[in-house]
């Protein structure tokens, strides 16, 4: 993975949700490419041309970026993945000192419809992004194509587990450790001993299995005789679906409800219900004051804060506080608010 793509990535995920900077955070003016010592591939086995190889060398100017961002929903709902991934942005944009020139952002994308999305990584392209974060797992197949058609391109990819080891990587944090604490909180606070969780996806996917998995252990360990009670939308954004398996969790006689979903209706529904909820992707207090006991989501603002002076948009930190390896970095820490 190209270090340039990394320490972008990086503050993106730095920035994802209650962000921060150091006071005394200096710029520098230039990222560069070179591949760095991973597992996947080494620098050696990178074959590159030479007008790549002088690019590697010679840098892009701070004043070159270009970002490109493809965002599942409208981050001006103000909540949720969408909404908190458009922090990290934000985040980035201050931390990095670009202007809003310098950032693309494609809004309300299918994730499920492939030719929305290579249309709108094109026009992100033609726009002459030069790095582009596409944020859902569903844009993972177009992203892995256009990144080895458009070598000179960085892609950035939200969940999944594809990559090239060149110019295409994924990113994403442990958030099934907050998974369990959350499950821990609700299994405390139920009274039926039936907890509902509204699911993205079904078991065939990795990601959604491991937080109900981690939720349930969590229960679990509290709660021997509370059970989970799953309910799937089969899609990463569906504000009709979410709330129709909320509702339908609720009339089952869950007393606490919980999320892999966008919107924040199981929130909203269980407030309504006087009974409670555990947010996701964005602190949902905010929608339910009454209900939420807690949101898990990624806090990862120490991490920029520790990052190494040498690296683009990094913050000069503090030297009394223990330094961070460029493997940390990349890994969102989860909390839980």
């Amino acid at each position: 993975m190209g270090s340039f793509l990394k320490k972008v990535t990086v503050l993106v995920m730095a920035c994802m949700l209650l962000s921060g900077c150091s006071q005394d955070t200096q710029l520098d003016d230039y990222a560069t490419n070179l591949t760095g010592n991973n597992s996947r591939q080494s620098a050696q086995e990178v074959t590159v041309d030479k007008e790549q190889t002088e690019t590697v060398k010679k840098g892009i100017s701070k004043d070159e970026i270009k970002v490109g961002v493809l965002h599942l929903s409208d981050p001006a709902e103000g909540s949720g993945y969408t909404y908190t991934h458009e922090l990290g942005i934000q985040g980035m944009q201050q931390n990095l000192g670009l202007s809003d020139s310098q950032i693309v952002r494609k809004i309300n994308i299918d994730d499920s419809d492939e030719e929305a999305t290579e249309k709108a990584i094109k026009e992100c392209i033609d726009a002459g992004c030069n790095i582009i974060f596409t944020t859902s797992w569903g844009y993972m197949e177009t992203t892995a194509k256009l990144a080895e058609e458009y070598p000179d391109v960085y892609f950035s990819h939200g969940t999944g587990y594809m990559s090239n080891g060149r110019n295409f990587n994924n990113y994403f944090g442990r958030i099934y450790q907050a998974r369990y604490l959350s499950g821990i909180v609700a299994g405390m606070n139920t009274k039926t001993d039936k907890i509902g969780y509204v699911a993205a996806m079904g078991s065939s996917n990795s990601e959604v299995t491991g937080g109900i998995d981690a939720f349930a252990l969590g229960v679990y360990s509290v709660n021997t005789d509370a059970k989970v009670y799953v309910k799937v939308t089969n899609s990463w954004y569906a504000p009709e679906a979410e709330k129709e398996a909320a509702e339908v969790l609720l009339d089952m006689g869950c007393d606490v409800i919980t999320q892999h979903c966008d919107t924040s209706y199981p929130q909203t529904l269980a407030e309504e219900r006087g009974v409670y909820g555990i947010g996701y992707n964005s602190d949902m207090s905010k929608e339910a004051p009454d209900a939420c006991l807690c949101s898990c989501l990624l806090y990862t603002s120490d991490a920029a804060d520790e990052e190494d002076s040498g690296d683009l948009g990094g913050a000069r930190h503090n030297k009394k506080k223990k330094k961070t390896t460029k493997q940390d970095m990349t890994r969102a820490k989860p909390s839980l608010i």
